[in-house]
Order: C-alpha cells, then structure tokens, then sequence
C-alpha cells in the first residue's frame, strides 16, 4: 500500500499566512525524507480554515526542498480557472517537476467559493463546467493542428503559426499529460464517475462504510459507462491519523491538539450546515449532537499506538473490499510539532510496513 498526504491545507484562522506557508513546506520535506509516496494540496478561496488559493506555487517551493515525492494539487478547482490558461499553467509546472506532478480536479464544493465566482452549484452547474475545463484542457494537450472551441462555458481558439513566429508550443513532460486524480465528497459522486469514465484517480474521504462504498460505485458506475475496468489499486482513501508509542498518549494528544480542534471549530460546524455529518455516523440514527471528536477519534479517526493503528487499517481496508494508498489528513500542529512529527514517522516506519500485503489488488 502507498501511502501520502492530503493537505487543505488547513491552518487556525489566527495563523500568520507566510509562517502557516513556511510549516507546510517543511512538512513536506521531513515527508519526502520519510518516504511518503505522493502529496496532495489544496484549494480554496473563501476559507480562513483552508488559506490558499494556489496550490501549485506552493508545490513550485516544495519541488526545490524535496527529492523523490510526488506532489499534486488535491485539487484545482476547474470551475474557477479559464482552462486555457490553467492548461499552460499545469504544462509548465509538469516540466519543472521532472515527472513528480500530478493532477487533481474537481468541481469544488464550498458554496461560498461559488458564490465568489458566480457559479450555480446547487444545480450542478460546477459539475458541467469541470466535465468542459477538462475536455478543454485534454484537447490542448494533444499539441495537433489549429483549435477552435466553442463550449457552454468557455471559447478557446488555437490558430496556426501567426507571423511565422508564434504558435502552440507547451504541451506537459508526461505524455499524453501528468496522472490525473479525481477528489470529491457527495454521496455517490457524480465528480467521481469522470474518475470511472477516463481511468483517473479516485480520490474518496473515507467517514463510514456506506458511505466510502458509495464512492467506489460512482467509480465504477463511470467505467462501466466506457467498458474500463476499474482497479482499487488506484482508490485513494483519505483518513485522520494519529499515532504515538501508546493509545492512551495518542488520544489524549489528537484530543488536545490541531486535530480536534479543527473538527470541532471547523469541520463539524461545516458540515452540519452542508448536511454532511451522516456520512461519519456509524449509527445513522445517532443525534448529530453526538458526533464529536471523542466520537471521531473512538469510531473514525485512525489512532493509537502502532499497533492499533495497523489493526484499524487493516480492518477499513476490509471492510471497503480493498484500495491502494492511504492519504492522511494534515493539520498545523505548531504547538506539538514533536508529537505530530514521532506519528508521521510511526506510520511510515512501524505501520505501513505491517500492511505492505495490502496492495488494492
């Protein structure tokens, strides 16, 4: 089993922007020296608990302060992007990446950054305009002939060489372009089926069990759509983790850290007004009340010693019918930096060793 990050990246609102900047990138260094297969990150634009707009010039930073991991924007937000300039824009940062890009899409699901952008999400218009961005920026890519498009959403005109001197030249390193990864996070994602329609990554947040299996139907629903097999190798899982040498230390440190503190200030309030928390309840008819981080950590959360943790992975790998890489979930833990850094160390060094048998095949 791979395993990587998922990074909002997420940040106290207190947080300076530039020191918040500066810690991500060090974590993903002490990441890459770990051994961490791949990183994900973020974008939004209207969340103080997600401060960053431009994932891409943070993995332009990290690229000079790593060696062999892999970084992707988890994701770029298509809607809000003219995908001619973002295609040039991704081609660009896959060169300077040497083959350590990858791409993650999706339609973005906070309703505040469609109200920014003037996009009808509650209709689904941020699902039309993704599935367009990227029939745009595939047709870009293929680097043949003149261009003209002319869409719902946006008009793109590729011409032959102008005054002998200027024409389409950038097209990505990867051929035909860097992997893509698809992130989403309704029941049952129609986001997710692009995944299943084109052979993409499936990137999936994994609450209950009902609700991860959804994920993969969506996936699977959209090969079938193109008679492609789908493989769970593939399926990205994204998870809480905490680890320490105990399960009473590592409690009691996500309890009285960044990680709890995040739910119960952000993530809880945000997703009980999104109509989300049904997908962490492992009782569906628990009160939303009761879902809390002392139940998160006890029923979701993957924490506790090294031990525990690799029998809590080994059972959700179970229970899903199998996927290829877990994604941990990552919170500025400025004030335990050392805690946070002994559990990154634990998974890579104690944890994921125990599971290598766990390939998603």
């Amino acid at each position: 089993m791979k395993y990587g990050l998922f990074m909002m990246p997420s940040h106290p609102p207190e947080r300076n922007i530039y020191d918040a900047h500066q810690w991500d990138v060090d974590y993903l260094t002490l990441c890459d020296t770990l051994g961490y297969d791949e990183a994900w990150i973020g974008e939004h634009f209207t969340s103080p608990w997600e401060p960053i707009p431009a994932p891409d010039l943070m993995i332009a930073q990290a690229l000079m302060r790593t060696k062999r991991i892999k970084l992707g924007t988890g994701v770029h937000l298509l809607p809000y992007h003219h995908p001619a300039e973002l295609a040039h824009r991704i081609a660009y940062l896959d060169h300077l990446a040497q083959g350590r890009f990858l791409l993650g899409i999706g339609a973005s699901g906070l309703p505040s950054d469609w109200a920014l952008f003037n996009v009808d999400g509650f209709n689904g218009e941020h699902r039309d305009m993704t599935r367009e961005s990227l029939d745009i920026m595939l047709k870009i890519w293929q680097g043949e002939g003149p261009l003209e498009y002319r869409g719902k959403f946006w008009n793109v005109n590729l011409t032959d060489t102008m005054y002998g001197l200027l024409h389409r030249f950038l097209t990505p390193l990867q051929k035909p372009h860097p992997p893509i990864g698809v992130a989403a996070a309704s029941y049952n994602s129609p986001t997710l089926r692009i995944a299943g329609e084109r052979g993409y990554l499936p990137l999936s947040l994994a609450f209950n069990i009902d609700y991860i299996n959804s994920q993969w139907a969506a996936v699977l629903e959209g090969a079938q759509k193109t008679g492609r097999t789908a493989s769970r190798r593939d399926w990205r899982l994204v998870r809480d983790v905490y680890i320490a040498e105990t399960d009473e230390a590592a409690r009691e440190q996500a309890l009285n850290g960044m990680l709890a503190r995040a739910w119960r200030e952000y993530l809880i309030p945000l997703f009980k007004e999104l109509t989300f928390l049904a997908s962490m309840k492992m009782d569906p008819d628990m009160p939303d009340e009761a879902l809390t981080p002392e139940y998160m950590v006890d029923h979701v959360w993957l924490v506790g010693s090294p031990e525990t943790v690799t029998n809590k992975l080994r059972k959700m790998y179970h229970d899903v019918g199998g996927f290829g890489c877990l994604l941990v979930l990552v919170y500025d833990h400025w004030q335990n930096q050392q805690g946070w850094e002994t559990s990154t160390r634990l998974l890579a060094e104690e944890v994921m060793p125990r599971v290598a048998d766990l390939t998603g095949e």
